[in-house]
């Protein structure tokens, strides 16, 4: 198989299909969707490809037929009707007030009618010049109107740390979508796409009949690239890559059906030739990393949070849920469904160890001052595990945290919470990438934390103390049988101990017992 241009930015579907770039076909959910329904909604991270599927759609619904030969929908549509489509997108700019909201809004609405040859009544407000563009538009054209909506939250995403703003840009927004119910008669299809997941009560006020296939098993790989793809569309650029690799560091997101892989971290790979967090360094969450720090966010659960269907989706300015905000921006995905007694639970975990490696990572830098002195002591504790060097590991993170000064702890409340500690230790091993088990339950209990590294296996229990060793971490080890359960892997397991001291801020107690 020849190799093509890889399509790295690049949202117009028109430019990947006559630029002869790689393009995974999907449409056949297009097609779907259009045969199941009429109006839609979908959450899916940034660059994952929204964009593009819209762009799809609005090639698919004005019969530009060259553009898909060779595509499942060549054989499956009907080129010989097309229908005229009104996009508004507000992925570009950054939008401050209701007042900036509400120009850009009249703008999109202008080129609409431009691109469309109609006009609008120039004294109706923004929703009843919404609600005459698609009248006009059906009326000009004989056809009903398609209706795709490009990140259709963001004005409030960008404002999320300014409630009050974030407010008026949702009650702004809300003008809007709510013409969509109120024009049934003019509009032939309706998508929506954003990163969050509003209320209908917030935002689609009246609009009951959106559905929304974010976690819909049918439409899990409507973006993305699945095991499929790679075999045979992206087959000529694997040569030289382990698939093990590529798989753990990209692969793993999951919306209830088929696994996919972040498609802007495979174009990069092919590209570079190399395992870096592509996606994550195209912007650090600072919001994100912000909150979890302000709630205190006890990290070695961060990766197996557990939640049900209405807290998933429960986004809004006055209130956001951890494991809403981490889902639906990427960093968590769905790890299992539970259907019980007719409500849906799950359990999150992180995607790949991008994810896992790169957020661990920043929480660290944000959860302490070291800079330099740290990402040394994280390159030195990878050595000292290769040569089992437990004095070595001590010596190592009781140094870091006496390096932290006084003035740094009173400044920082996330360092008065208990579980810091823990959280920092366990967050230095996880920025490396190793093989960790948080909080792995047994029947006998909880162990804090569980290490593959090497061809061994550690257990890690951690306590907080006063100001004295107490011994209890190791004890608690020993009197739960945590290693039991382990002992069938036949690997050597060494059980560690730790305990901080709430006063001295430091560790005071690493006591280890290797065993078969």
């Amino acid at each position: 198989m020849q190799r093509k241009s890889l399509p790295i930015g690049i949202q117009t579907f028109r430019e990947i299909r006559e630029g002869g770039h790689y393009y995974v076909d999907k449409t056949p959910f297009a097609l779907r969707l259009i045969e199941q329904g009429k109006y839609y909604f979908l959450s899916r991270p940034r660059r994952f490809g929204k964009s593009l599927f819209l762009d799809t759609l609005a090639e698919l619904f004005s019969a530009n037929a060259p553009l898909f030969e060779g595509l499942h929908a060549q054989t499956h549509w009907d080129w010989a009707r097309p229908y005229p489509v009104v996009r508004l997108s507000f992925a570009e700019g950054v939008m401050a007030s209701r007042a900036q909201l509400d120009r850009r809004i009249k703008d999109l609405l202008r080129i609409n009618c431009q691109a469309l040859g109609v006009e609008i009544h120039p004294g109706l407000d923004i929703a009843g010049s919404f609600g005459d563009l698609l009248r006009n538009v059906h009326a000009h054209t004989g056809e009903r109107v398609v209706v795709l909506v490009d990140e259709y939250d963001k004005p409030i995403l960008d404002n999320l740390t300014d409630t009050d703003t974030a407010r008026q840009l949702r009650d702004g927004l809300r003008n809007l979508y709510s013409v969509i119910k109120g024009a049934d008669a003019h509009i032939r299809f309706a998508f929506l796409t954003g990163v969050s997941k509003f209320s209908k009560v917030s935002l689609f006020s009246g609009l009951n009949n959106l559905r929304d296939i974010t976690v819909s098993a049918e439409y899990s790989a409507i973006c993305g690239y699945t095991e499929a793809d790679l075999d045979t569309v992206f087959a000529p650029e694997l040569d030289g890559l382990n698939r093990k690799e590529i798989r753990a560091w990209y692969n793993g997101y999951n919306w209830t059906g088929v696994a996919v892989y972040n498609p802007f971290d495979l174009l990069l790979l092919f590209q570079e030739r190399q395992f870096r967090p592509w996606w994550f360094e195209t912007a650090t969450p600072t919001f994100l990393i912000d909150l979890l720090t302000q709630r205190q966010t006890w990290l070695p659960e961060l990766g197996q949070l557990e939640t049900d269907a209405a807290l998933l989706s429960c986004f809004d300015a006055e209130r956001m849920t951890s494991e809403a905000l981490l889902f639906q921006s990427g960093y968590l995905t769905i790890d299992v469904e539970e259907n019980i007694g007719g409500n849906y639970f799950y359990r999150l975990r992180y995607p790949n160890r991008e994810v896992s490696q790169s957020l661990t990572g920043a929480l660290l830098d944000a959860w302490t001052p070291a800079g330099a002195v740290e990402v040394r002591q994280r390159k030195s504790l990878y050595r000292l595990l290769q040569q089992n060097d437990f004095a070595g590991l001590e010596a190592l993170f009781t140094a870091f945290f006496a390096s932290i000064p006084h003035d740094w702890y009173r400044n920082n409340p996330i360092a008065q919470y208990e579980g810091y500690y823990a959280s920092v230790f366990y967050a230095y091993f996880a920025s490396l990438g190793l093989d960790l088990t948080p909080e792995d339950s047994s029947n006998a209990g909880r162990l804090d934390m569980a290490l593959r590294f090497n061809g061994n296996l550690y257990l890690f229990e951690f306590k907080v103390v006063e100001l004295a060793p107490e011994g209890r971490a190791l004890q608690q080890i020993k009197d739960q049988g945590y290693a039991d359960q382990y002992r069938a892997e036949g690997l050597p397991i060494h059980l560690i101990g730790v305990e901080f001291s709430r006063e001295q801020r430091t560790v005071v107690g690493f006591e280890v017992e290797s065993t078969l």
